[in-house]
């Protein structure tokens, strides 16, 4: 009875997938199915649904097995090897459901629809991801414009941070003023002599009377009438 419920199924199948199934061997076939996506310009997933039917098939479950295409190009939201252990679970009840019926045509459109979700699941909530983080940027622009609401805990730290703030400037102010007051400042000439004053042409007729070390003729004679 198994045998032969086995063939039937699998002449349904080869007029349902006529490009889709593989003959593995008289019990066993792999049937890729590709994904259906709303909104997705990429390359659509395939997956590859192995089946392998046991003897007493359809009142024993066959047994299953998933995989990508080798060389497939991987797909953002949705990695077959990664999943299928997730996909092959949610097969389980829909087996239960079906046994002693023909059940792979059931078990194809099953995981089809549950890898398609799978993959509009994860979309969504990487756009919603992206709104938040969008929402959260445009939230941290507006502080901008909108500033710190103010509070009187809010103005004493403002005043105290703007009177800090003059009084720096202020320091740094007369800082600079002393600076360039010192950089102006011309040093005094020291006192030229008599001789000095002569040589440059600069000596009055006061100032002839000084000799070269610069001391008056008139105390030099004082000292010479002392020494009498």
């Amino acid at each position: 009875m198994g045998r032969e419920e086995q063939t039937e199924e699998r002449e349904v199948l080869d007029s349902i997938f006529p490009d889709e199934i593989t003959d593995i061997s008289e019990t066993e076939y792999r049937i890729s199915i590709t994904l259906d996506l709303l909104d997705d310009e990429s390359e659509p997933p395939v997956i590859l649904l192995t089946v392998r039917y046991p003897e007493d098939y359809p009142d024993k479950a066959p047994l299953l097995e998933l995989a990508a295409p080798q060389n497939s190009i991987p797909h953002e939201y949705i990695n077959i090897a990664e999943d299928k252990d997730q996909l092959l679970r949610g097969l389980e009840e829909v087996i239960e459901e079906n046994l002693g019926m023909a059940m792979v045509f059931t078990l194809v459109s099953a995981v089809k629809e549950a890898a398609e979700q799978l993959v509009e699941e994860r979309k969504a909530a990487a756009a919603k991801v992206q709104e938040e983080a969008a929402l959260a940027a445009e939230r941290e622009e507006n502080k901008k414009f909108h500033g710190t609401p103010v509070n009187r805990e809010t103005f004493l730290s403002w005043r105290e941070g703007f009177l800090k703030e003059m009084e720096e400037n202020r320091i740094r102010e007369e800082e600079e003023r002393a600076a360039e007051l010192k950089k102006a400042r011309i040093k005094e000439p020291a006192k030229l002599t008599g001789k000095q004053l002569w040589e440059r042409g600069l000596a009055t007729a006061g100032q002839e009377e000084n000799d070269e070390d610069g001391v008056p003729t008139e105390d030099v004679q004082k000292l010479k009438v002392g020494d009498n």
